[in-house]
């Protein structure tokens, strides 16, 4: 058994998710198919990349992700199958790929033809899919096309770093309203420690001044901040969250690519 996940900018509305579907079990009835999501923010690799990063690894060897964001490929933005950690990964090289991975990949292959028809979807259906379920299906990987030696890379925003700040950046907002920055716990490790910091949002009554561990360290309605799974630094509102009094995006006034200042007591320096 082999499963093969789809994640997409199509949304769940129109007939779009239902045809992949349904491509993919014409072609495997076999398949097992798991949505990662569909509601990635249309066209955006970032987005798209922070939610299949925190899905992928948790997939047994052998599964094979579907990548229905900016799929439309050119002369310089060819298709291609990218196996890493024993897993297979399709879609446009776009610098998605460099996003997903910290490490070396095994092995990349360019796929083969285009779609037959144009329209929404019509490149993930008709191209992606067949390349998926031949994957899942066991076979070789260079039957799909040419290997080649890299991905493209895409530009990834770093928090600013100095002797006595950290300046990140709201980089995703979940469902809940839960906001997620650049910041990651090794960086804030190797920069604050043990030391006292202020974690500034906007006004300075919404400061934070501790890492927790969850949310629930802190009562309902209470803002909170700790080092979620992904490793980024995670800011959020106890029990809060849209349509429940507000989540911390909403009550906090956050939104992504907004500016997330970590100021901490500056090291003296050796004589």
């Amino acid at each position: 058994m082999a499963i093969i996940t789809l994640t997409t900018d199509m949304g769940t509305r129109d007939h779009y998710v239902a045809a992949l579907k349904g491509a993919i079990l014409s072609l495997w009835e076999q398949a097992v198919i798991v949505d990662i999501s569909h509601h990635v923010a249309p066209f955006n690799n970032m987005h798209a990349a922070f939610v299949l990063r925190n899905a992928w690894r948790e997939f047994p060897a052998g599964t094979v992700h579907v990548i229905g964001v900016n799929p439309e490929g050119a002369k310089q933005i060819p298709h291609v199958a990218v196996k890493a950690q024993g897993q297979y990964f399709i879609g446009a090289d776009n610098g998605i790929f460099s996003l997903l991975f910290d490490g070396p990949v095994e092995a990349i292959h360019e796929l083969q033809g285009g779609p037959d028809a144009s329209g929404p979807g019509a490149v993930v259906k008709q191209v992606f899919v067949k390349a998926a379920c031949h994957l899942a299906r066991g076979g070789a990987p260079g039957q799909l096309g040419p290997e080649r030696t890299s991905v493209n890379e895409q530009y990834i925003v770093r928090p600013a770093v100095t002797g006595d700040s950290i300046r990140g950046q709201v980089i995703h907002v979940d469902h809940y309203g839960n906001v997620i920055t650049n910041i990651t716990r090794e960086l804030f490790d190797a920069m604050v420690g043990d030391r006292a910091f202020t974690l500034s949002i906007g006004h300075p009554s919404n400061n934070i001044r501790k890492i927790h561990r969850t949310y629930g360290d802190v009562i309902p309605g209470e803002r909170v901040a700790f080092f979620a799974d992904s490793g980024h630094l995670e800011i959020a509102i106890n029990k809060g969250a849209v349509g429940n009094g507000g989540g911390a995006a909403q009550l906090l006034g956050l939104r992504v690519n907004d500016v997330i200042r970590l100021e901490f007591e500056r090291v003296p320096e050796q004589a």
